[in-house]
């Protein structure tokens, strides 16, 4: 299984495996990081799951859609690396994936 490194505004990192299918957000819930709270379960209807991907990964995520982008309008200091977890789907490619979570969500 892909592991996926999670790094809270105060560096502090947790390593997870994730399964493949799933979602960087699916993840995170599974193992209760921190600063992920995923208010609306995946449907892209929120932006509590906002991470920053770092940029080595950025291709390999591939690209938000509208949709995802226009939920970024309410997240918290948003980057050009900026993500919703719940719309990127695990792949074998993104084992060693790390991404960051903002101080707050939404």
């Amino acid at each position: 299984m892909p592991k996926i490194t999670f790094v809270d505004s105060l560096g502090e990192s947790r390593t997870v495996e994730a399964e493949i299918g799933s979602t960087v957000m699916e993840a995170a819930i599974r193992n209760a990081i921190p600063e992920i709270t995923a208010e609306c379960g995946g449907g892209c209807a929120c932006a509590t799951c906002h991470v920053y991907v770092d940029e080595p990964f950025l291709p390999l995520t591939g690209k938000a859609s509208d949709q995802e982008e226009d939920m970024l309008d309410f997240a918290y200091k948003v980057q050009p690396n900026s993500r919703l977890s719940c719309q990127i789907v695990v792949t074998q490619e993104l084992d060693g994936l790390t991404v960051r979570t903002p101080e707050r969500q939404g």
